[in-house]
């Protein structure tokens, strides 16, 4: 059964949104201050970064409406590159996504647990039993169908951006006194410092580019994922710039590089004593709606891979009335929760999730080189293309790699585990093909 376009435009536009924003900008800004320690290279990193994923969305734009199909990311890599490569990097993003959903949920754990579990149970094991069923109701949701799951995340989203921007009204009701706290200076040069903060503020930026994973949802495609791009990250920019500001203005750079609660922090000073309260309702939200997008979206990666006979056909069974890849589906939500069984904080998966993150897109952007070449038929005829090409990807490749370099030298162990993903991926991908060969022998 194939799949069939069923999602509209404010559809893509909400996926691209929650792809973003899940509950990293209320912790990630606490690690940028930390590793900057300087308000001027504090917001320079989030101006950077908002510049940067502008780039990132020119380019990726561009690369769904040239090239819309589902399991886009993994059929882009195949049609510009090699299928084996295509494979090692779909992997590695994989890999690195369910991290990142394991992550944001720990995340929310954490602000979750004092309001559903009693003191005893607000522990490691406390965090990782609430993630787990976080999980497992975005789960049950998705075996509804891909447009309930939509309709559930267009519902989730809005009512997130709403609460954030609640949030942001601490602005006007603080009187400042937190920013008596002393900034503290980190070790190091300026330049390696504001590397390693873009680490954190991609994390914060990065998962739009799985829209294209959607290619065959999408209700006219070629179109309304350009637009969709566009509208999501206009969203997202505006949302991370006010929040940060808002964080700056009401705890300082001391406390922000505290780190600890800086959503409940702000959500205190509007809602007073139940702010705390208030803030675990918004990250549960958060939570349900960042592992909800990625349980739409990965899927349609196995799918892609399944078509192309590196996993088995099982990987691109959809069901005909709800749209949904019930094994794939399960599948991925399984090692979302083996990931949660064995990693117990965000600091772990950090460097390696966006070391991973960062690899992938830099590939990707450098793809849109060779799919003009080879789709020069669709030059003229009214789809979008890059505006001051070729400068806007070169500047989203130059600085994506900056971040790659600058994990690596502070943390080499990334590139060996990378180079370890990437080896298991290429085994992995001529095994089945081996396989495959031997089925039709």
């Amino acid at each position: 059964m194939s799949i069939k376009p069923r999602l509209n435009r404010f559809d893509i536009t909400m996926i691209v949104v929650s792809l973003i924003i899940g509950t990293g900008i209320f912790k990630t800004p606490g690690e940028v201050a930390l590793r900057t320690g300087s308000v001027n290279l504090f917001f320079a990193a989030w101006v950077v970064g908002g510049v940067v994923t502008l780039c990132g969305a020119f380019t990726f734009a561009e690369i769904g409406a040239r090239y819309p199909t589902t399991g886009g990311f993994y059929k882009l890599f195949s049609y510009c590159y090699h299928p084996a490569f295509a494979f090692m990097i779909n992997w590695v993003a994989i890999v690195a996504t369910t991290a990142s959903v394991a992550a944001v949920a720990l995340i929310g754990a954490e602000y979750l647990n004092p309001l559903v579990l009693p003191p005893a149970m607000q522990n490691q094991t406390g965090n990782k039993i609430s993630t787990i069923v976080m999980v497992l109701i975005v789960y049950f949701i998705n075996f509804m169908g891909i447009k309930t799951s939509a309709r559930t995340q267009n519902l989730l989203t809005v009512f997130k951006v709403a609460m954030i921007a609640l949030l942001c009204l601490a602005v006007f009701l603080s009187e400042g006194s937190a920013r008596v706290n002393q900034a503290v200076m980190p070790q190091g040069s300026t330049v390696a410092s504001f590397g390693l903060a873009l680490v954190a503020v991609f994390f914060t930026f990065t998962g739009y580019q799985q829209t294209i994973n959607f290619g065959g949802d999408v209700i006219d495609a070629k179109r309304n994922i350009p637009k969709g791009i566009f509208a999501g990250i206009a969203i997202v920019i505006l949302v991370y710039m006010a929040v940060n500001y808002a964080y700056y203005s009401v705890l300082g750079m001391g406390g922000l590089q505290q780190n600890t609660g800086l959503a409940a922090k702000m959500a205190s000073v509007v809602f007073g004593p139940i702010g705390s309260k208030i803030t675990s309702i918004l990250m549960f939200i958060s939570v349900l709606a960042y592992v909800n997008v990625n349980i739409m979206s990965v899927p349609r990666m196995y799918y892609a891979m399944a078509e192309d006979g590196v996993l088995p056909a099982i990987f691109k069974r959809v069901n005909p009335r709800t749209q949904t890849q019930v094994f794939g589906m399960s599948f991925f939500v399984a090692t979302v929760l083996l990931i949660l069984l064995v990693v117990s904080s965000f600091g772990e998966v950090l460097n390696y999730a966006i070391f991973f993150e960062c690899l992938g897109l830099s590939f990707g952007a450098i793809a849109i080189f060779i799919l003009r070449k080879r789709t020069r038929e669709l030059d003229g005829t009214g789809i979008y293309t890059i505006k001051l090409y070729p400068l806007v990807p070169l500047v989203f490749i130059v600085v994506y790699w900056f971040v790659i370099i600058s994990i690596f030298m502070a943390q080499p162990k990334a590139m060996l585990v990378c180079l370890g993903a990437f080896a298991t991926g290429l085994m992995i991908f001529y095994l089945a093909k081996w396989r495959a060969k031997a089925a039709i022998d």
